[in-house]
């Protein structure tokens, strides 16, 4: 079944501006809301390890509802799912700021960011087209990355001031994202009439997870952001422990300005692969991938702060140079044959799955008392090597 919506091929349409807009207040909310949820449990005296416990629940949530929600975001106007979503994530950061547990409050947020990822991705293809896709994926992951720098930064800092502040902040950027969702333009729904029976949606999802990973191309770029985005928020949660052990910093702003470092370089690396990435030639972003893993291994060796932001710097512009042309594919090969919506859900899926397992070794890292650094090191050489290994796959392939 084809995809019934009609297309506006402006990068800078009112619709395009309004999913933007939209997107960067609830990544904001995202970004500011984990570090403010850190520094609650660092507060309340919960041990080192379950810090990446924290977002393996959020991830969950993302595995668990993966074979409904690309149907939901191609069954409806995708704007309306994106403002349900937030609204999700507003309810979870309203908990936790009245005494909710942090752990129940951050799943009811990940189930919003479940729910709000296919959406917010499968809406590009309608609004945009062809190779201005890319554009758009580089414009989208920009605003993005504007938003984890802010976010993170702006979190840690009232984070530092009140917990409970900071926590109310996020509610209140949540609350901005919904409002900013009722301009996004609404197109029909690219894929309605599906069958809501429980048996029907898996084995729906199932056969779109079977089609895309049959197809080269759609699985060399779910297996490529599968590892980045797994590798990505491993490094977030190695840096919150590694500036203590490194640089001797106790405070809960520091590990927010580094990867904000990250985030300035990954809206550099979006804009080159915007200009020098087409579908046609995503093999070229695949160096980048490799060079992220090389770079994050000589950081982990570092004990000052000025080369720690200028590699974390780099490896957020190989970063963006690697993710953003992968993405552009998905949607574009995906839309073709299973939908947006239910692309990026079977993406988000691989991507979570990925986050968990890494995670969860983290976790089990810090527990046996692993040092930090031996842990940074270790985790930049493999990475670097799969990446390797998934470039010649694919070539042979």
């Amino acid at each position: 079944m084809s995809e019934s919506v009609h297309t506006n091929t402006s990068l800078w349409s009112k619709g395009m501006m309004a999913v933007i807009c939209a997107q960067f207040l609830s990544a904001f909310g995202d970004n500011a809301l984990l570090f403010a949820t850190l520094a609650l449990m660092k507060e309340q005296l919960y041990p080192d390890w379950s810090q990446p416990v924290l977002q393996m629940v959020f991830v969950g949530a993302y595995i668990l509802f993966a074979p409904f929600v690309g149907q939901v975001a191609d069954s409806f106007a995708k704007g309306r799912v994106m403002m349900f979503a937030n609204g999700l994530k507003l309810v979870g950061a309203a908990s936790i700021c009245f005494g909710v547990n942090p752990f129940i409050g951050y799943t009811l947020v990940g189930v919003g960011a479940a729910a709000y990822s296919p959406a917010k991705y499968g809406i590009l293809g309608e609004l945009t087209t062809g190779d201005k896709l890319v554009k758009a994926n580089g414009l989208m992951e920009s605003s993005t990355i504007a938003a984890i720098l802010l976010g993170s930064v702006t979190g840690g800092i009232l984070a530092d001031w009140h917990v409970l502040a900071a926590l109310g902040a996020c509610a209140l950027v949540y609350a901005g994202a919904v409002v900013a969702n009722l301009f996004i333009t609404r197109l029909p729904a690219a894929r309605p009439g599906q069958s809501w029976r429980f048996n029907a949606m898996t084995a729906s999802f199932f056969s779109a997870t079977t089609s895309l990973w049959r197809n080269r191309e759609t699985r060399f770029s779910l297996v490529g952001t599968s590892m980045f985005w797994g590798a990505g928020v491993t490094l977030r949660f190695l840096l919150v422990l590694w500036v203590p052990v490194a640089l001797g910093i106790v405070d809960n702003a520091t590990p927010t300005y580094l990867n904000a470092m990250v985030a300035v370089g990954i809206v550099v690396g979006a804009g080159a692969a915007a200009k020098l990435v087409t579908l046609e030639t995503v093999s070229r972003c695949m160096p980048a991938g490799i060079l992220i893993g090389i770079v994050v291994a000589v950081f982990s060796l570092q004990h000052a702060l000025l080369p720690a932001y200028a590699l974390l710097l780099l490896i957020g512009v190989f970063g963006g140079f690697f993710v953003v042309p992968l993405n552009a594919l998905l949607q574009e090969r995906g839309k073709q044959t299973v939908g947006a919506g239910n692309a990026i859900a079977v993406q988000n899926l691989g991507e979570n799955g990925a986050m968990l397992i890494m995670l969860g070794l983290y976790s089990l890292a810090v527990k046996v008392g692993i040092p930090v650094v031996g842990v940074g090191i270790g985790f930049g050489v493999l990475f670097a090597l799969a990446i390797a290994a998934l470039w010649v796959w694919g070539r042979r392939r």
